[in-house]
């Protein structure tokens, strides 16, 4: 919002290049009247001085170089008195010039004119009833010789603020023309130079006509390009004297307190303060009852006087980027005030009494700590409020963790624990504690009076004591801090580490043993020299103060706006998307009550792939709850943005539903026909008295609730994919992992050159914090027994955020000899207890719990108990026979170098299953050469039983994959490998068998 730091004057009409000046001589008529039009040509007459008017020319040749026959005087009089020269007034439009000023308002260098005259020996006087003057003036310094006085200076207006220093030329104007400044009614000075001002100033009281007057600073830079500040501190007290001035800018100065004789002002009514250094007002400044217009953008104020509300005639208020905490009741009494700007402050709350400005048609709180907007201000129905940047709805600001230490002040302990240091000692003194995995501990000095042994242990999230609200997402394990029952003196900060979410805030819970409650969170940064992975980046940290240890999650949701309703009623706008609003009238409930609001964000995309429509939009999802839990007395006002596309002049209302969500039963109902439904151009609007889920949907389906319930179940659930690795130093040490399918292939890069093992499993569904197990199966067992972990099959607990990984040694089943094909299956709920253990041991679908399964090879051991590391070696081939074709191992390895990238299309065309091409894919995903050479003797293995032509057909699937290079290749290695073979029968005395035969045939 643009903001204007002065009050629009009139301007008045300068002295023009075509102003037209009449002068009168004794002895000429009226239509000899010399007529001069300054042409502003150059003066070439020999002075080094860069110009002269054409109009002084004249003049001076008609003054001095007169007519000696149209003369009285004769031409040797260089000096005229006043009864020989008379000045006509101009025409009404024109403006008007005294004759003592002439030469200085309409000559471009009054300094050249001085020169002239000086250096021809004459003095010009010229003389009015209204100024006189002695001498020509000269304004160099402090202005540049190239200033031209009629730029500045007109009958009723001096601009002094364009030239460095040119406060300074003000005492010398009034030194020389006193008459002509006593007209002033516009001044602007520039407040940068000090002894300039100070001299400008004392010459202001004489100026009594002056209407309008600006002193600022920052109308000039520095060689940098930093404005220059003004250094006006102060005003005299005989400025109480311009009783005419109406407007007054002091902007950029360093003013500490409002100078008193401004009180004295009876019909100033614009007043700019703007960026000077005041930190109260006088409590008398009602005093100034003609003031409509009133800024105090950027100062120091914390306060405002009660006789503030005296201004009746205020319209105008900007008391921006202050300190003000809180407003006088007294500001509900400018009854003319039309925009009031309260933005960048530390108010906390507005005024009832703010209720009685019914002139008042814009506020802007922007960036404040308000929290709520009191509901005086909806009896103003043309006020347009900016509330941005405001914590409405949130509860309480708490206080300000304690700042961590630095070098430069007290040096706290720091203290950097192991993995398996579980214990660690705290003093009075404090100490700064870097946990494992980038959580930190600060204990101030004091908080404890003697040397205390405390305990921490990061625990796996258990669903049966971490409970997750819907939409909530875990990002930290549990991390427990003993002894419980201790209580701290001075507050500790917890810090725990939590990965990165997006659009959603992020708290600390705390368990008290039942339930978890949210803390007052603040986010930062670890430690520059502390961070979980070497070389990495520090932590981001969930930092709380607490006064007594518990159990402590970093925990992401969307994000919560709360308020509390009193009869009166209440105002909650969404501080997560402002097109959200709540509007609770008066008498809406007899009791206070606690409102939450959840906006939540729905991708159109995904909804139309899952409700298979095109067309379907949706709004924002509103999760509204309110305790205690009873209807409203009246109906509440819910304002929601359409859904994205679709507007409100062109939107076909039938395909709009309003569907109303049970979170207990998890079902959705149309619920569009049972309220009314207005629609503007981008929001709708609709007025409930129970608080549920609300969610708008713009879809061409009928069904649609049923619709609505199944999307929302998918929207909540998580694509995930699971991992089984073996090490391969030991085969026996097994990982499992579960992980989103957008993770998978950056942790299967990591762990390849420690593990090996099949391929991930195909995509399966999950919800945040869902159980599932997996069971080792066709003889595979667990080694050792944990509680996690029965008969076999370990347990799980599926976060979005967290790695959900677990890592254990196997072995055959009792029984089982040699090497073990076995399998890991994976299936949802909790490890069977009512199934016999036989039948659960090898469940495997089809069932309606089974997610899916990997297969997992054990080796067989040695007498020395070690498993015997088969190292994979192709097998010699000898692909095909002498009579269709031959293809020895030498031919495979010599063609496979040439497939490169065309390995998998020529796979195919070899018969070769998807599977297994997969399969192959990623056991050698980091090595080409061997991913083909693996595809073409698996092949090659598999041609063994498929009788004799093996080699036509890999020339068959190499022209049909275009590779006619190889398959030509591949063609004369079979010819020259016939030819031979045809040789070596010769050799052995078989060709004339053949020979003898082939006449028979003849």
């Amino acid at each position: 919002m643009e903001r204007s730091s002065e009050e629009e004057a009139p301007t008045d009409e300068e002295d023009g290049d075509q102003a037209t000046c009449l002068i009168r001589t004794p002895g000429r008529s009226e239509d000899e009247e010399v007529k001069v039009t300054p042409a502003c040509k150059p003066f070439t007459g020999g002075v080094p001085e860069p110009s002269m008017d054409i109009l002084a020319l004249r003049l001076c040749r008609e003054l001095v170089h007169q007519d000696p026959e149209k003369s009285e005087t004769g031409p040797t009089s260089g000096v005229m008195s006043e009864s020989q020269t008379e000045v006509v007034e101009p025409e009404r439009d024109a403006p008007s010039v005294s004759s003592s000023s002439l030469v200085e308002t309409c000559s471009p260098s009054p300094s050249s004119l001085s020169s002239y005259f000086s250096s021809t020996h004459h003095h010009l006087d010229l003389s009015s009833s209204s100024s006189s003057s002695s001498s020509v003036l000269s304004l160099t310094p402090p202005l540049p010789p190239s200033v031209e006085l009629s730029a500045l200076l007109t009958d009723t207006k001096l601009t002094l603020d364009v030239y460095q220093g040119g406060a300074a030329a003000l005492p010398l104007l009034w030194g020389s023309v006193p008459g002509q400044l006593r007209g002033l009614q516009y001044l602007r000075l520039g407040s940068e130079d000090q002894p300039a001002v100070d001299a400008a100033l004392e010459v202001l009281p004489h100026l009594t006509e002056l209407r309008s007057l600006a002193v600022r600073g920052h109308c000039f830079y520095d060689s940098h390009g930093d404005p220059l500040p003004g250094l006006l501190t102060t005003l005299p007290t005989s400025v109480s004297s311009l009783s005419d001035l109406v407007h007054l800018d002091l902007s950029f100065n360093r003013l500490s307190c409002l100078p008193s004789c401004l009180l004295s002002l009876p019909v100033l009514s614009s007043l700019l303060l703007c960026n000077n250094r005041l930190s109260a007002l006088p409590p008398d400044i009602g005093q100034l009852s003609s003031l409509t217009y009133l800024s105090l953008l950027g100062n120091e104020l914390v306060s405002l006087p009660q006789s503030l509300g005296q201004l009746q005639a205020l319209q105008t208020l900007d008391i921006s980027h202050n300190l003000l905490q809180q407003l006088p009741d007294e500001i509900g009494s400018l009854e003319g005030l039309v925009k009031l700007e309260l933005s960048h402050n530390k108010l906390k709350q507005l005024p009832e009494s703010m209720g009685s400005l019914l002139a008042l048609r814009e506020l802007v709180i922007y960036s404040n700590d308000i929290r709520l907007i009191p509901h005086c201000l909806n009896k103003l129905p043309l006020l347009k409020i900016d509330v941005r940047d405001n914590p409405l709805g949130r509860p309480p600001t708490p206080p300000p963790l304690p700042p961590v230490p630095n070098q430069a002040e007290t040096k706290v302990q720091e203290l950097h624990l192991g993995f398996n240091q579980h214990s660690f000692c705290v003093s009075s003194a404090g100490c700064h504690v870097f946990l494992p995995g980038g959580a930190e501990l600060l204990f101030p000095p004091g908080c404890l009076v003697t040397t205390t042994r405390l305990k921490w242990v990061e625990k796996r999230p258990e669903r049966k004591w971490v409970r997750l609200e819907e939409h909530d997402t875990l990002l930290s394990h549990p991390l427990e801090l003993s002894p419980h029952g201790i209580t701290f003196l001075k507050p500790v900060e917890v810090c725990v580490p939590y990965h990165r979410t997006k659009r959603r805030e992020v708290v600390v819970q705390k368990f008290d043993g039942k339930s978890w409650s949210t803390l007052p969170t603040v986010l930062r940064r670890g430690s520059e020299g502390h961070s979980s992975h070497p070389d990495g980046r520090p932590a981001r940290l969930a930092c709380c103060s607490v006064s007594q240890f518990s159990w402590f999650m970093a925990v992401s949701r969307p994000v919560k706006d709360s308020c509390s309703v009193t009869p009166a009623g209440a105002l909650l706008v969404s501080s997560a998307d402002p097109g959200v609003k709540l509007q609770f009238p008066p008498d809406s409930t007899l009791q206070t009550r606690s409102i939450t609001l959840q906006v939540l964000q729905v991708s159109v995309s995904e909804v139309q792939a899952l409700c298979g429509d095109p067309q379907a939009r949706v709004s924002p999802l509103l999760c509204l709850s309110q305790t205690p839990s009873i209807d409203f007395l009246q109906p509440i006002k819910v304002q929601i943005p359409l859904p994205p596309g679709v507007t409100g002049h062109t939107v076909d209302t039938s395909c709009l539903h309003l569907l109303h969500g049970d979170p207990t039963a998890q079902t959705w109902t149309d619920i569009t026909s049972q309220v009314s439904l207005d629609v503007t151009h981008l929001y709708a609007i609709f007025y409930i008295t129970h608080f549920s889920w609300y969610w708008l949907w713009y879809t061409t389906q009928r069904c649609v609730g049923g619709v609505v319930r199944k999307v929302y179940q998918r929207l909540k659930q998580f694509k995930v994919q699971f991992l089984v690795l073996q090490r391969k130093t030991d085969p026996s040490q097994v990982m499992l992992q579960c992980l989103p399918s957008n993770k998978v292939e950056c942790r299967v890069q990591s762990l390849s050159e420690r593990y090996d093992g099949p391929q991930p499993s195909d995509l399966c569904d999950l919800l945040e914090g869902e159980q599932f197990f997996a069971g080792f199966e066709k003889g595979l067992d667990v080694s050792t027994e944990s509680p996690d972990c029965v008969a076999g099959r370990l347990c799980f607990v599926f976060y979005s955020s967290m790695k959900n990984l677990k890592e254990v040694y196997i072995c055959p089943d009792q029984g089982q000899k040699g090497p073990v094909r076995g399998q890991v299956s994976f299936y949802r709920g909790e490890i069977p207890s009512n199934l016999p253990e036989e039948v659960a041991r090898k469940r495997k679908g089809p069932d309606s719990q089974w997610l899916s399964t990997l297969p997992l090879r054990l080796p067989a051991l040695n007498s020395e108990n070690n498993f015997i590391m088969e190292e994979h070696q192709y097998p010699p081939l000898n692909l095909g026979d002498p009579e269709s074709g031959y293809l020895t191992e030498a031919n495979l390895l010599s063609i496979s170098l040439q497939i490169a990238k065309d390995w998998r299309v020529i796979g195919i065309n070899l018969g070769l299953s998807y599977q297994e091409l997969d399969r192959i894919q990623f056991k050698y995903r980091d090595n080409l050469g061997a991913l083909v050479l693996e595809m073409l003797f698996h092949w090659a293995r598999g041609q063994s039983s498929a009788g004799p032509g093996a080699a036509s057909r890999l020339v068959a699937a190499l022209m049909e994959s275009g590779r006619t290079d190889l398959a030509e290749e591949i063609e004369n290695i079979v010819s020259i490998g016939r030819r031979k073979y045809s040789e070596s029968l010769r050799r052995v005395g078989l060709e004339e068998g053949s020979s003898s035969l082939a006449e028979a045939q003849q």
